[in-house]
């Protein structure tokens, strides 16, 4: 990649470079809905619950939720490069609305879990598509700094989330945590509305959609999800459940790939996987994935059933890690230039062996200083590979396809955080089993003599699966040259 590449405007879907700030800015607004969102109802368990019962079935307020996002990321990418950003956006922002209007409304925990999965479906337009418009407007050299801004907003609502969704629900109702969001929805859907204008290449001949293989796509990875998700918590691994929906979920996806060799405008292109750029983006951001959920959901377990913090300093360890990563991500832009996309993804995966190193030195004596450090090394690491390794995929190709290159990153994202949840706490419910002779219904309950060495096993996974992130960024070409607008 030459410099003059680098720092060249691109042929952008915006008309005007003014028009850059109030685009970023509505991406940004978009971005937290999605991000909020993620953070802002675990506080509320109780109130809801309280109000509308279904305690049984709360679970699912989070898991439809994953579902939704994660089996429409690509149907959306495709749709994006076939018919344009704006519309996409706009689509998932109206979704996101009127999902949270609905849940706002809900009058059972069923009508809140399907309406859940409405927002989910949003949500699912809303960050591939966000980030294929600021690879638009963005040259490469500009694009890690816009990222950290995005970074940013992750980060932020991971700390103000959770602290929302408590004042919400003790000073008002918990239905205000989601009709906050139709006041963010509608000023990021004006926004783009007004500000967004593109010309997306001209289609001679009507769009053909590739129905069959979003459906089997669509129940391909539902089954594969639910059966990562749910295995080990409703039903054993080894039950006929699980092993239904895994033999389903291959011979559909089976099917799937066949179809896919033979559509016009397939939704998940094989060549993604081809792709030596795109498809190493895609096996780092699965890695990246498997370790950012499974630590997100044992950090916080670790400082308050093992070092006996509150869950105040439970979560500002875990922010160290959320802190980290933008910081990474802002600053990892001067060195992919320098040094190169696959140079800049090995430190970072050099941080984040690092970071699980550390991780391994915590114990039952440690302070939560030193858990929190071994957290923000990570979100260093994860912010200098993730970062560029998106940004590589977007470079590599042109304005056509950078919506399934994009999508299919974030997708891969998805289906390794389901795997992570799943992995690690397989993991730790062996260490349990083989000290108790039995599992109980949560790791919570569990005194810290066994809880401790259940969750080093975690992070004694986490370390190996580091490791692996090390060599999937050997996947990157040391050299990345940037497509022009038609390839």
């Amino acid at each position: 990649m030459t410099s003059s590449s680098a720092t060249r405007v691109p042929r952008s879907a915006v008309g005007l470079r003014s028009e850059r700030g109030p685009v970023l800015l509505g991406v940004m607004l978009s971005t937290g809905l999605v991000a909020i969102d993620s953070t802002i109802l675990a506080t509320a368990v109780p109130a809801v619950v309280g109000d509308l019962g279904g305690l049984s079935q709360f679970p699912w307020l989070f898991s439809i939720y994953v579902l939704a996002q994660a089996v429409s990321v690509p149907v959306y990418g495709k749709v994006a490069d076939l018919l344009g950003r704006k519309n996409v956006m706009l689509v998932g922002v109206v979704l996101f609305v009127v999902g949270s209007l609905l849940c706002g409304v809900a009058w059972s925990m069923g009508s809140l879990v399907a309406f859940r999965a409405v927002q989910g479906l949003g949500a699912g337009a809303i960050q591939p598509i966000g980030m294929t418009i600021i690879g638009d407007i963005y040259s490469v050299a500009e694009r890690a700094t816009v990222q950290g801004y995005v970074a940013s907003v992750w980060a932020v609502s991971s700390l103000v989330g959770p602290t929302l969704g408590g004042f919400f629900s003790e000073a008002l109702s918990w239905r205000w945590i989601f009709f906050v969001n139709l006041p963010l929805g509608a000023a990021s859907g004006w926004m783009l509305w007004r500000r967004f204008s593109e010309s997306p290449r001209p289609v001679t001949a009507r769009p053909r959609i590739d129905w069959a293989g979003s459906l089997l796509l669509l129940v391909g990875t539902v089954a594969l999800l639910v059966g990562l998700l749910e295995g080990g918590v409703l039903w054993s691994w080894g039950s006929p459940v699980s092993i239904g929906l895994f033999v389903g979920a291959a011979v559909v996806l089976a099917a799937f790939v066949v179809v896919e060799r033979n559509a016009a405008e397939p939704v998940l292109p094989l060549w993604v996987f081809r792709d030596r750029v795109v498809g190493g983006a895609m096996l780092v951001s699965l890695v990246v994935g498997i370790m950012l959920l499974g630590l997100t959901s044992y950090v916080p377990l670790y400082a308050q059933g093992v070092l006996g913090a509150g869950a105040i300093v439970a979560g500002f360890a875990l922010a160290a890690m959320t802190l980290g990563w933008p910081v990474a991500a802002s600053t990892s832009g001067r060195l992919y230039l320098r040094l190169g996309f696959r140079a800049t993804m090995l430190i970072g995966s050099v941080l984040a062996v690092a970071g699980s190193a550390l991780l391994l030195t915590v114990g039952p004596d440690s302070s939560v200083w030193q858990l929190a450090a071994a957290c923000l090394v990570l979100g260093l690491g994860f912010g200098y590979v993730a970062s560029p390794s998106l940004v590589a995929a977007q470079s590599a190709v042109p304005w056509h396809q950078r919506g399934v290159a994009t999508s299919a990153s974030i997708f891969a994202r998805s289906v390794g955080s389901a795997v992570g949840v799943a992995a690690f706490g397989a993991v730790a419910n062996t260490v349990v089993r083989d000290r108790l002779g039995s599992t109980p219904s949560d790791l919570e309950s569990l005194p810290s003599g066994v809880l401790a060495p259940a969750l080093g096993a975690v992070f004694v996974a986490a370390a190996a699966v580091s490791v692996t992130m090390l060599l999937a960024s050997f996947v990157m070409p040391r050299t990345v040259h940037e497509a022009g607008p038609e390839g």
